[in-house]
């Protein structure tokens, strides 16, 4: 669809993808980690929920960077300003949520 666009717009573009499956790989990689870890040291099933939602997310995340690396190159090929980034504030959202959440539980099992 539209014309080639140049090379050095295209590459940037699937290496932005590439950063995004890696974010979402670390995710799947912690979530994984962490579960493994509390089966070992038999710790509360809390742990286990965060795990989940980490290789969840992790996934998501992969999902988006196809998603975003494919609108972002028919904009490049047919001239369209380039979309925003939507999954950022999410993630940060989210990363944000998780602490808070993990904190207060550190600190409720201390109390």
């Amino acid at each position: 669809m539209g014309s080639e666009p140049d090379a050095r717009f295209s590459l940037a573009n699937e290496r932005t993808a590439l950063a995004w499956v890696r974010t979402g790989l670390g995710l799947v990689a912690g979530g994984v980690a962490l579960t493994s870890f509390a089966t070992f040291a038999e710790l509360p099933v809390m742990l286990d929920v965060v795990a989940a939602v980490a290789c969840l997310a992790g996934a998501g995340l992969a999902l988006y960077s196809l998603r975003a690396w494919s609108r972002n190159e028919v904009a490049l090929r047919t001239g369209l300003p380039l979309p925003a980034p939507s999954a950022l504030p999410v993630l940060v959202v989210g990363v944000v949520v998780m602490g808070i959440l993990i904190a207060g539980y550190a600190v409720s099992t201390i109390l």
